[in-house]
C-alpha cells in the first residue's frame, strides 16, 4: 500500500525507460497500490500508466511535479508477485516498464476499460426476429449473421460471428442499422465443457515415479521432463494437475503454438470438469479479457495458452509447465523480446510452486541446467502402448531421382502404408507451390523488389509472395527480360499436395501450413478430419511436428531432409534435430508400429548417423560438447543489437558508433563481434545490420547492458535508424 502524501512513481505506457514522478490524485476511492492503473498528464496529452511504488521526495523541483488525474481500479490488475517479475524482465530484457506493463494485459485493459465491463455480445431485436429474411437475398453475409442470431438460445459473442462469415462486422452493422440488433457487454462465466469423461490409462513406471517425484515438490523446484515422443508427458501433466485441483489450486500450462490448443483442451476437458481458460493470440479482444478475469479471479481452474499466457494473474498458483519446452515459438521475436519460458521458470519461483519443462528434444541450455543439477530429470524412455519407436530409413537422392518431389521408395511406401489402413504424413517446411520461378532460357529468377530474397510461386492464387516482407504481385505470363517461359523450381507444399493428388487418386489428402489455416478454427477442423479418417494422407509443415497426436499415423516421410544441415546459426544442428525427432515421432502411436523415411542428398552425414543410430541424448552430449570448446550458450551470454534504416551508411555508421561505446565500457573477457550486415541484408527496402555481445556470465553482460543502453540511446545517430536489443536471442540470422 502507497502513502496518500508520498510521491508515486508511475511506469508509463511510452517507449521510455525508467519511471515517472507524480504527486498523489486529489481524491481517491481507496488505498494507492502497485499494479494499479492510473491516467497521468505526459507531454502536451494524458497517457495510461501504473502505480510501481513510492517515495518520500522527488529529485525534481516541486513545480514540474504533475498530478495522476485518476486512479482507474480500485484493485491492482497486476498481482504482486506478476509485478514484481515484469519489473525485473523490464531490466534484465532492457524494455521499457510501461511497454512491459502494458503487454501482460489484454487490449481492453491497456485501453482503460472497466475490467468488469466484458465482452460485447449481441442478439436480435424484436424487430429482426419478426422480420422477413428473404429481405436479405442479396445479402449473403447480412442473411447468414441473421440466420445465426434467430437460432443462438443466448446472445452471440464475436467469436460465434466469426466462424459464420469472416465479413461479420460489416453485416452485423448494416443489420444494426435497420434496428434488428440489440447489443450488450456482459462478463460470461467460463463454461464447463458437457463431454464425455475418459477413463485415465494405467501409467507405466516411469510416469508412476515423474508423477511421484512432481507431486512431492514443496515450494519450487524445477523439473525436466524428458521423454521421447509417444511416452505420456501429457498423462503425467494431467496426473499433477490433478493433485494440483484437489488442493484448491489453479495450473498454468504453456504450448508453444495455439494449433496445440484445441486438441490439449478437449483432452483436458475430458478428464477435469472445471473451468479452463485459454489465453492465445488468435482470440478476440472479449475472450481475452474473460479470461484473463478468471484468471485472476479465480473462477478458472486451468489456464491454457501460448507464451504471453505466462502473464495471466493468478489467484490461487498451484503447478506451472511448459509443454515442448525447446521450442523457440516461446521467444517473442518483436517489439519486447522476452522468453516466456524463462520467465516461467523466474514466475514459478516466486510463487513458490513446482515448474514442469516437457520435452521429447529439450533444448541445450535446459539440458545443462538439469546436468549441472539446477532442474531435475525425470525420464520417460520407453513409449506407451505397444507399438515401440519407428523404423528409420534414409532414401539418397542421388540413386533415387525425385520427381515431383517424391521417390519411387517413398511412394511405394506410402502406398504400402495405406493399403495396410494406416495414414500417411508427409513434412516439407516449405510452403507455396515452389519457392523459385526462373526462366532457363536467360537464367533470370524472380526476386522481391524489397527483399534480398526470391519470390515464392503461389500457383493456387496466381500470385508471387515474398514470404519475409509479405509483399505480392501477380504471375506474369513470361520472362520479363526476354520472355521465355519461366519454370517452377522446387517443392512447397502445394506442389508436393498436386504431386501426391495425382499418386493417389482414391484418396483424401489433408494440407495443413499456414496458407490453409489463416481462417479461424480451420487447423482444428482439418485435424478432426485427420482423426475421423476421412483423410487418409496428412502433409504440412512444422505445424504438424509440435505435440499432435495421429494414432492411426503409420508412417512419416520427410521430403527434404538436407534443410538445415548446412545453417550458418550456432543452433542450426540443435533445430534440425529437434524437427527430425519430433516429426518423426509423430508415426507409429499408441499400438500400430511406425515407419519414417527420409530423403536426402547427404545419406552419410554424421548429424543424420547419430540421430537415427543413437538418438538425441546422444547428438546433445557431442552438441554441448562443440558448444564448450565454441564458447556458445549455454556455456556464454548473448545479448544482440539489431538495427535497420533506409540507407546502408546510416546503420553502419549506427552500429560502429555503438560498437565503440561497448569496447570503452565492456568488462574483460566481454567480447564485441561485428558489426555485420544480416544475412538477408535488405528486407521490406530497409537495410539491416547487428552487433553481438558475447559474456562468459549473466552478470558480467548484465553489468554492462543498462548503461550502454542509455549510451547508444543518446548517439546522434540513431534517430535515423530503427534499433531494438534482443538479451538471449534465439536467431542470429
Amino acid at each position: 500500500m502507497l502513502e496518500a502524501q508520498s510521491i508515486l512513481e508511475v511506469a508509463v505506457a511510452a517507449p521510455v525507460m525508467g519511471v515517472f514522478d507524480y504527486r498523489a490524485p486529489h481524491t481517491t476511492d481507496g488505498p494507492l497500490q502497485p499494479g494499479q492503473r492510473v491516467r497521468v498528464p505526459f507531454g502536451r496529452g494524458t497517457r495510461l500508466g501504473w502505480l510501481v511504488g513510492s517515495k518520500a521526495a522527488s529529485d525534481l523541483p516541486e513545480h514540474r511535479l504533475r498530478r495522476v488525474l485518476s486512479v482507474l481500479d480500485a484493485e491492482p490488475l497486476l498481482p504482486p508477485d506478476l509485478l514484481r517479475m515484469l519489473v525485473w524482465a523490464s531490466r534484465y530484457y532492457q524494455q521499457p516498464l510501461g511497454e512491459v506493463l502494458g503487454a501482460a494485459l489484454p487490449k481492453a485493459l491497456r485501453e482503460g476499460r472497466d475490467i468488469a465491463q466484458g465482452e460485447m455480445h449481441w442478439a436480435l431485436s424484436a424487430e429482426g426476429r419478426s422480420a422477413d429474411p428473404d429481405i436479405l437475398r442479396r445479402a449473403p453475409a447480412q442473411l447468414r449473421i441473421h440466420a445465426a442470431l434467430r437460432a443462438c438460445a443466448a446472445p452471440a459473442t464475436a467469436a460465434d460471428l466469426e466462424v459464420v462469415s469472416s465479413n461479420w462486422r460489416r453485416a452485423l452493422a448494416a443489420l444494426a442499422a435497420r434496428g434488428w440488433i440489440t447489443a450488450g457487454r456482459a462478463t460470461a462465466v467460463l463454461p464447463i465443457a458437457d463431454i464425455a469423461p475418459d477413463r485415465p490409462p494405467v501409467l507405466t513406471a516411469d510416469q508412476v515415479q515423474a508423477v511421484a517425484q512432481i507431486n512431492a515438490a514443496q515450494g519450487f523446484q524445477c523439473f525436466l521432463l524428458d521423454g521421447v515422443t509417444g511416452s505420456g508427458k501429457t498423462e503425467v501433466y494431467l496426473r499433477c494437475i490433478a493433485q494440483a485441483l484437489a488442493a484448491n489450486r489453479q495450473s498454468l500450462v504453456l504450448v508453444p503454438e495455439i494449433g496445440l490448443t484445441p486438441q490439449l483442451l478437449e483432452r483436458f476437458q475430458r478428464r477435469f470438469p472445471v473451468p479452463i481458460a485459454l489465453l492465445h493470440s488468435g482470440l478476440s479482444d472479449g475472450e481475452r479479457l474473460r479470461a484473463f478475469t478468471a484468471a485472476s479471479d479465480g473462477s478458472a481452474a486451468i489456464i491454457i495458452g501460448t507464451r504471453s499466457a505466462i502473464f495471466a494473474p493468478l489467484l490461487r498458483p498451484g503447478l506451472v509447465i511448459a509443454d515442448e519446452e525447446h521450442d523457440p515459438s516461446y521467444k517473442q521475436q518483436e517489439g519486447w523480446r522476452y522468453s516466456a519460458r524463462d520467465l516461467a521458470v523466474w514466475r514459478a519461483r516466486e510463487l513458490g510452486v513446482p515448474l514442469v519443462l516437457g520435452s521429447a528434444t529439450p533444448s541445450l541450455e535446459t539440458i545443462e541446467n538439469a546436468h549441472s543439477g539446477r532442474y531435475t530429470r525425470l525420464v520417460l524412455a520407453s513409449r506407451t502402448g505397444a507399438a515401440g519407436q519407428p523404423r528409420v530409413s534414409l532414401i539418397d537422392l542421388r540413386q533415387h531421382a525425385a520427381r515431383e518431389g517424391l521417390t519411387q521408395p517413398l511412394l511405394a511406401a506410402i502406398r504400402r502404408h495405406l493399403d495396410a489402413g494406416g495414414q500417411v504424413l508427409i513434412y516439407l517446411n516449405r510452403r507455396g507451390y515452389a519457392p523459385v520461378l526462373m526462366c532457363p532460357a536467360c537464367g533470370h529468377v524472380l526476386e522481391c523488389k524489397r527483399c534480398d530474397a526470391r519470390m515464392v510461386l503461389h500457383q493456387q492464387r496466381g500470385q508471387l509472395a515474398c514470404h519475409h516482407c509479405g509483399s505480392e504481385r501477380p504471375v506474369p505470363a513470361a520472362c520479363p527480360d526476354c520472355a521465355g517461359e519461366l519454370k517452377a523450381v522446387g517443392q512447397g507444399t502445394e506442389r508436393l499436395e498436386r504431386a501426391l493428388a495425382a499418386a493417389f487418386p482414391d484418396q483424401q489428402i489433408e494440407r495443413i501450413d499456414r496458407d490453409t489455416t489463416r481462417r479461424r478454427g480451420e487447423i482444428e477442423r482439418r485435424l478432426n478430419r485427420v482423426r475421423k479418417e476421412e483423410a487418409r494422407i496428412l502433409m504440412g509443415t512444422q505445424m504438424l511436428t509440435k505435440g499432435h497426436d495421429f494414432p492411426r499415423v503409420t508412417l512419416v516421410g520427410i521430403v527434404d531432409a538436407d534443410q538445415g544441415l548446412f545453417g550458418s546459426d550456432f543452433r542450426s544442428a540443435e533445430r534440425l534435430a529437434q524437427s527430425f525427432i519430433q516429426v518423426a515421432g509423430r508415426a507409429g502411436r499408441a499400438e500400430h508400429p511406425g515407419e519414417v523415411c527420409l530423403q536426402t542428398l547427404f545419406p552419410e552425414h554424421p548429424l543424420l548417423r547419430v540421430l537415427i543410430s543413437e538418438g538425441y541424448a546422444q547428438f546433445a552430449t557431442l552438441a554441448l560438447e562443440e558448444r564448450r570448446q565454441a564458447g556458445w550458450p549455454p556455456f556464454a551470454c548473448l545479448a544482440l543489437l539489431r538495427a535497420e534504416a533506409s540507407q546502408r551508411p546510416q546503420v553502419f555508421s549506427f552500429l560502429q558508433a555503438a560498437a565503440a561505446l561497448a569496447r570503452e565500457h565492456a568488462p574483460a573477457g566481454l567480447n564485441v563481434l561485428g558489426p555485420a550486415a544480416a544475412p538477408m541484408e535488405r528486407r521490406a527496402g530497409r537495410y539491416r545490420g547487428q552487433l553481438l555481445l558475447q559474456a562468459t556470465s549473466r552478470r558480467e553482460l548484465q553489468q554492462l547492458l543498462p548503461a550502454w543502453r542509455a549510451a547508444v540511446a543518446s548517439i546522434e545517430s540513431q534517430r535515423r535508424v530503427r534499433w531494438s536489443l534482443d538479451v538471449d536471442p534465439v536467431d542470429l540470422f
